[in-house]
């Protein structure tokens, strides 16, 4: 496995920061992650290299190239006052950049990972003009959200499969919000599957507590099972998927 920084350029000339990891023996599909309201962090990079030790490229992208530059970045970086100035159209064509790269090395078939922000923006670029295989989103918030539409209000613009992964614990995404959003997809026919771990809070994946290795080893799992084909409507026969690691990766 192979890994490093790069710097990309999107559609208006921005040039933004990205970390690719390049597996020895490529197996199953390439991911595109999509890191939360941070931008590229370090448990970001981390998690291309523990996908690309299962055999998966993975390009983490950042948001903030137009703001903040492509440099890295201390721990005290005013993220927020960068996610402000970030706008939606810059967003999506640094999406579309990033899966541009992907293809450019040589993957066929790519599957979004978003976190929280990226969790959100991951739901919507499962528009066909994206043209990835499949999406996978931890505790994005899929509603209206400062008068924007959300995935829910987008349902009938996306395509499946998409995987939702959210926290019962959650107190940003209440259990009525993300069952809305179900009901949006089952009502434009696209193929998708949720799970909600309960206790868990947001973003408990990224979070590396003890008691939350279980639910971190099950998204682990399914992350990497929807990777190799068990997405819903595309079911393979599941192995043995589960990482210890994945309660671990911290920044």
């Amino acid at each position: 496995m192979t890994s490093g920084r790069a710097v990309l350029t999107s559609a208006d000339g921005a040039r933004f920061a990205a970390f690719l990891s390049r597996p020895g023996r490529p197996s199953g599909a390439a991911v595109l992650v999509l890191p939360d309201n941070r931008g590229l962090s370090g448990f970001y990079e981390r998690l291309t290299e523990r996908l690309a030790e299962q055999g998966h490229t993975a390009l983490a992208i950042d948001y903030f190239g137009r703001t903040a530059g492509t440099g890295p970045r201390p721990e005290d970086f005013p993220f927020m006052e960068h996610l402000g100035r970030a706008h939606k159209d810059g967003l999506f064509a640094d999406i579309a950049a990033g899966a541009a790269h992907l293809r450019a090395e040589g993957c066929e078939e790519i599957v979004s990972l978003g976190f929280c922000f990226g969790g959100r923006l991951a739901f919507m670029a499962a528009r066909p003009g994206f043209g990835l295989a499949g999406t996978i989103g931890l505790y994005g918030y899929p509603d209206v959200l400062f008068g924007n539409p959300g995935p829910t209000q987008m349902a009938g613009e996306l395509r499946g499969p998409i995987l939702g992964l959210f926290g019962g614990a959650d107190e940003g995404i209440s259990p009525e919000v993300v069952s809305a959003f179900g009901e949006a997809l089952d009502g434009a026919g696209v193929a998708h599957e949720f799970v909600t771990y309960p206790g868990a809070p947001h973003s408990f994946f990224e979070l590396g507590r003890p008691e939350l290795t279980e639910a971190c080893g099950d998204a682990w799992a399914r992350i990497l099972g929807f990777l190799t084909g068990e997405r819903p409507g595309e079911r393979t026969a599941r192995g043995d998927l589960t990482s210890p690691r994945a309660a671990t990766m911290q920044d």
